[in-house]
């Protein structure tokens, strides 16, 4: 139900991260097209006031009850707040919301997710874990409910952008680019001593600290394949992966026919946020033109012994069922280890292959599914940290 005549109503889940901050920034520049219904946060007091206080949201959300004290002591709007997971799936789905912008990191953005698609609610998706947890359900669910679900990634948007007015039949495949982090030329072997603050240095992008690191092992771009296969509803031996340290081409789609089609822009997530919002429109984004005098476009094939992470993704791809889940996990307690100095670099990827490598694959029948898979893999990767396996810990 629209609450505002004409003008989208948007909830955004994730508001003071970098993609809720971004998308923000594109909803400030057109206040006659969008309104901000909701927002959800974590713990970040201080910027979540000030967006309380700009956009009027009737419903925010925030991580825990100390958080939602001292919020409700901090505004003067009068604002409805709730809690953790019921907060954030509240949010998603609070009247008058027309779509909802998904951007909490991690495995905790899928059941407000999906919560916003069984309610009928038009998805813009930057969380990827919700379609590498549970893609088939949700874009069953999408598709008997008549929902959109919307790429954010710029990966993502590039291949929807790509694919626009072409046969699905006459895709060849799918190349998603990457960046390649900061270490696509440094030494194999000086990889272990990599420290935490040399792994957020991405080369292009600002983003949070967890995506960043996922990015300097590259497993970022295997659960974008993960997703990739769910979203455009393809093989995964039609999805490829390549190295483009400019960050310009943003992913291509390859023809039958041998032609590529590419989509192009600076590196700026502003320009597939608006695109998500306003779609099947184009509205101004704020995101700088193109300079297509000076461009320089390299691409180059993807090293698996430095990035075995990529590898990892493809065979959790290939197993199928609840593998992808157990990838997500064990990734997210990994680097959340090596974060807190408690992990080397190259522990990572050792953590997430020695769980994977204990698991056997189950069939997805339920969200239940996704998330006992999700904390039996949680638990084997922090029983393995703290078991202090030679090489592992720092």
């Amino acid at each position: 139900m629209k609450v505002f005549d004409g003008i989208k109503g948007v909830s955004v889940l994730g508001s003071t991260g970098s993609i809720g901050r971004n998308t923000l920034e594109v909803i400030r520049k057109h206040p006659q097209r969008f309104k901000v219904i909701s927002l959800a946060a974590g713990r970040n007091i201080r910027l979540l006031k000030e967006q309380i206080d700009e956009f009027r949201p009737a419903f925010v959300s925030v991580a825990d009850k100390e958080t939602a004290l001292e919020l409700k002591k901090a505004v003067s709007a009068p604002v409805e707040i709730g809690v953790g997971i019921e907060g954030a799936t509240l949010a998603a789905t609070y009247e008058g919301v027309d779509i909802t912008l998904s951007a909490i990191s991690g495995a905790a953005g899928l059941v407000p997710t999906m919560a916003a698609v069984k309610a009928g609610i038009d998805i813009a998706l930057a969380n990827k874990e919700t379609l590498v947890l549970a893609g088939s359900l949700v874009m069953e669910e999408a598709a008997k409910r008549g929902v959109k679900i919307l790429p954010v990634d710029s990966e993502h948007s590039a291949v929807f952008q790509s694919l626009s007015g072409h046969r699905s039949e006459d895709v060849k495949r799918i190349i998603l680019t990457a960046s390649g982090g900061p270490f696509l030329n440094s030494p194999i072997e000086r990889l272990e001593t990599v420290t935490r603050e040399e792994a957020l240095k991405h080369p292009k992008w600002n983003m949070g600290e967890k995506i960043s690191i996922d990015s300097a092992t590259l497993i970022n771009k295997g659960l974008e394949v993960i997703e990739a296969r769910w979203l455009f509803d393809v093989p995964p031996e039609k999805i490829s992966v390549i190295i483009h340290p400019q960050s310009i081409v943003h992913s291509m789609v390859e023809y039958k026919d041998s032609s590529i089609v590419a989509q192009m822009s600076c590196p700026d997530m502003k320009g597939p946020i608006a695109y998500a919002l306003a779609y099947p429109e184009r509205i101004e984004s704020g995101t700088p033109p193109l300079n297509l005098f000076n461009l320089k476009l390299d691409f180059i094939e993807p090293d698996f012994k430095r990035f075995p992470c990529l590898g990892l993704a493809f065979d959790a791809l290939k197993s199928g069922g609840t593998t992808p889940t157990v990838l997500n996990a064990a990734d997210e307690v990994a680097v959340g280890m090596f974060l807190k100095k408690r992990l080397h670099f190259t522990g990572i990827y050792k953590i997430i292959a020695e769980v994977m490598s204990k698991y056997s694959p189950r069939e997805i029948t339920s969200i239940e599914d996704v998330l006992e898979a999700d904390r039996w893999a949680r638990e084997t990767a922090l029983s393995l940290i703290n078991e202090s396996s030679p090489g592992l810990k720092a």
